[in-house]
C-alpha cells in the first residue's frame, strides 16, 4: 500500500508517520499492491483531526476522527476503516455465493452488522425548472440538508446540499 501524508495546519512528525504506516500495513491483507492511502492531519483550536482515505480498484474507504491527540485518533480511525472494508467485502462475497473465510480482524473485536436499514418512506414529486439561487432559498425555507431540482440553466437534475461548514455543494446528475 502506498501511503501519502498531507499536513493542514499541523506538522506531521516522523514518529507519527511510522506508527500510522505500521498500523495501516496491517490492513494490507484486504488489498492489492496498487492500493493507495492518503492520511490528512489537521489541527484547529487545539482539536486534532486525522482523515484516512484508502482507494483500491476504484472503491474508496474513508474515515475521519477528531480528538485531543492524533496518536489516540489513530486507534479510533482504523476500526472505522476496517468495518467499512469488511462490510464491502462481505457484500461482494454474498453476491458470489462464496462463504468468506474468517481472516481475523485487526482492529475490530467482532464481525460488524451488515444489514442496511429498510426504506420506510417513499416520496414522488414533479421537478419544475428553477434556478440555483431559488433552490438555495428553498433549502433554507424547508430546513432540509438537501434539495433536488431541475436546473433551469442546464436542464439537468441537480442535488443541492448543505455542507457541515454551512456552504453549499451542487451535484449534477447525468443520464
Amino acid at each position: 500500500m502506498k501511503i501519502t501524508f498531507v499536513e493542514k495546519k499541523y506538522k506531521i512528525g516522523n514518529r507519527f508517520k511510522d506508527v500510522m504506516s505500521e498500523k495501516l500495513s496491517r490492513l494490507d491483507k484486504y488489498f492489492t499492491d496498487e492500493t493507495t492511502a492518503r492520511v490528512v492531519c489537521s489541527a484547529q483550536n487545539k482539536i486534532e483531526k486525522v482523515e484516512v482515505n484508502i482507494n483500491c480498484k476504484g472503491v474508496l474507504y474513508r474515515a475521519e476522527v477528531s480528538g485531543n491527540n492524533n496518536y489516540d485518533n489513530i486507534d479510533l480511525v482504523l476500526p472505522k476503516l476496517e468495518k467499512q472494508i469488511v462490510r464491502t467485502r462481505e457484500k461482494a462475497t454474498q453476491k458470489k455465493r462464496n462463504a468468506p473465510k474468517n481472516v481475523g480482524y485487526e482492529f475490530l473485536e467482532e464481525k460488524p452488522e451488515t444489514k442496511l436499514a429498510d426504506i420506510y418512506k417513499t416520496k414522488k414529486f414533479d421537478l419544475d425548472p428553477i434556478m440555483v439561487e431559488e433552490a438555495k432559498d428553498a433549502i433554507e425555507r424547508i430546513g432540509h440538508s438537501f434539495y433536488i431540482f431541475l436546473n433551469a440553466e442546464t436542464g439537468k437534475v441537480n442535488v443541492l446540499y448543505k455542507r457541515s461548514d454551512n456552504k453549499y455543494g451542487l451535484i449534477e446528475v447525468n443520464f
